[in-house]
């Protein structure tokens, strides 16, 4: 195909360039073998050319329900909910578009006399935020009006602050977040950066605690999902919908979904989200010099600096209303962004793992972390069927350093060191450990009062990669610095590129079929 036309698919030939690879916080340089298919990300989607006025017509013409202010009077009880900085990723150019909502939405309150407001940041059992995570999101305004009284992360162990409302007909339970509950308005703020976020999933996942994430955060539900990336293929979603069903029945929930493009790089890396091929002398200028400079600097300082550059994410979909009404219309849009249509699967696949996933923002990413990306985010980026064939083998390029971040991720270390080596299989790590980790009186404490994930979260994070696990034949990782961490997760290792394709010929052949996933930025593959 035509590199330089709008095609998303390329074959490269004898001459084409070295294809750019993330590798952590660096990048890589590699030619692929003559024959390999490269997948590149769709061009981002044209941003709205007003989001506060598209903001504006979803509350006033919303699906499913009354215009959001028709529901306000004088004297009710409202909860807003807002999507924690899990994404977009990177961290957006201000204003966040949580801001814009969480503005729109408290002078719509307060035109209709309502005064008793809190804004909840929906963390589940991810970290808390900080103070100084919380006014970036919100804006200087909202947080100076509301924190830390009424603006507060939620807390899914605080024994007064949450309530089991009922169970589904499977006996899953619905424990929310008891202010959201006894409200009389939930209005639910989400930012949609892939299709499986959002939907029931936003406050039934994200007001929930134990007894309810253990109803689908586990193995048998992961492995059930055909790519969780595709909710209508999901039995993750499924269970997440029942616990929704429940929720929405009891609650009156408002929710504000928002489609974000693929627009990560700002205007002096967005060369790094074309095809290389279209690359200009200065792109190549550019990049050099980037490459250079990132292998002169500590690792440390590179963390920093990546995770401060923030993205020029545009709005490109705002709907409203009833749950199940808006979220088919996202989902939609989220996949006329990030689709690319395929033929065939491959029998081997190459991705580079950058720097960042949801949950190591300001972070750092641990093995684990490295593994939930490469198993379970890039393994599920794909509808109809996955773009490895059965058995074949995964090339991921990582240095696999075995570093964590304690004040983050604390029972990650314990899971990594004491776990792993014991059993990689996620059904006797579910049945001999997961209820220690939930219940242990420290780890709960760290994610109440500190920056910690709750204890379980290396659990689910684990779990997250069980049906990539049950599909992939082979782990090759590229780079690793630390030779035991992917042998401990069931891993190989090669010193370079050229080696772990030489190693995957030992099991498809000399010609095996090779697929490059060219992310970031994000891509789903809809394989025919």
């Amino acid at each position: 195909m035509d590199p330089t036309s709008a095609s998303t698919v390329i074959y490269t030939e004898a001459d084409s360039p070295a294809r750019v690879i993330h590798f952590g916080e660096d990048f890589l340089e590699e030619h692929m073998p003559v024959g390999t298919r490269v997948i590149f990300p769709n061009p981002p989607m044209q941003g709205l050319a007003n989001p506060s006025a598209a903001i504006r017509h979803a509350l006033n013409h919303p699906e499913g329900c009354e215009p959001l202010f028709a529901l306000l009077r004088p004297g009710m009880k409202v909860t807003i909910a807002v999507d924690d900085i899990s994404l977009p990723l990177p961290i957006m150019v201000l204003p966040d578009i949580r801001q814009l909502m969480l503005e729109i939405v408290l002078s719509m309150l307060a035109d209709y006399g309502v005064e008793d407001i809190h804004i909840i940041i929906a963390t589940a059992f991810h970290r808390r935020l900080t103070d100084a995570e919380i006014r970036r999101m919100t804006g200087d305004k909202v947080f100076n009006a509301f924190a830390p009284d009424r603006l507060y992360n939620h807390d899914g162990e605080d024994p007064d602050g949450m309530v089991t409302i009922g169970e589904t007909d499977r006996g899953e339970i619905v424990e929310l977040n008891r202010r959201a509950v006894e409200s009389d308005l939930v209005i639910y703020v989400n930012i949609n950066l892939v299709p499986m976020d959002g939907g029931h999933k936003s406050v039934a996942v994200g007001l929930s605690g134990y007894k309810s994430l253990r109803a689908h955060h586990n193995p048998k539900a992961i492995l059930a999902s055909d790519s969780y990336m595709d909710p209508y293929a999901s039995e993750l979603h499924n269970s997440i919908n029942r616990q929704g069903k429940i929720a929405d029945a009891q609650m009156n929930v408002f929710t504000i979904e928002t489609v974000l493009n693929s627009r990560m790089y700002n205007q002096q890396l967005d060369f790094l989200a074309r095809p290389e091929e279209q690359w200009n002398g200065f792109d190549k200028s550019k990049f050099q010099a980037v490459k250079w400079a990132l292998s002169k600097t500590p690792r440390a300082a590179k963390r920093r600096i990546m995770h401060s550059t923030a993205a020029p994410y545009e709005l490109i979909a705002v709907y409203a209303g009833r749950t199940e009404a808006v979220h088919p219309k996202t989902v939609e849009k989220c996949f006329q962004q990030y689709l690319v249509e395929i033929e065939g699967q491959s029998d081997v696949v190459i991705c580079g793992i950058p720097f960042i996933s949801p949950y190591n923002v300001n972070s750092i990413l641990n093995p684990i972390l490295v593994q939930v990306l490469a198993m379970g985010y890039f393994h599920n980026l794909y509808r109809n069927k996955p773009v490895l064939k059965k058995g074949g083998t995964l090339i991921i390029a990582h240095p696999c350093y075995d570093e964590f971040h304690a004040g983050h991720h604390p029972s990650y270390i314990e899971f990594f060191n004491r776990l792993l080596p014991e059993t990689r299989d996620s059904h006797t790590l579910q049945r001999k450990y997961e209820e220690e980790f939930a219940t242990n009186p420290n780890y709960i404490q760290m994610y109440r009062k500190g920056y910690a994930y709750h204890g379980v979260h290396p659990f689910y994070m684990w779990y997250w990669g069980e049906n990539g696990r049950a599909h992939v034949g082979r782990v090759i990782v590229v780079g690793a610095e630390s030779p035991h961490v992917p042998e401990r997760m069931g891993w190989e290792w090669a010193p370079d590129m050229q080696t772990a394709i030489e190693m995957s010929r030992d099991t498809h052949g000399p010609s095996p079929d090779i697929t490059m996933m060219h992310l970031p930025p994000i891509l789903m593959c809809d394989v025919k």
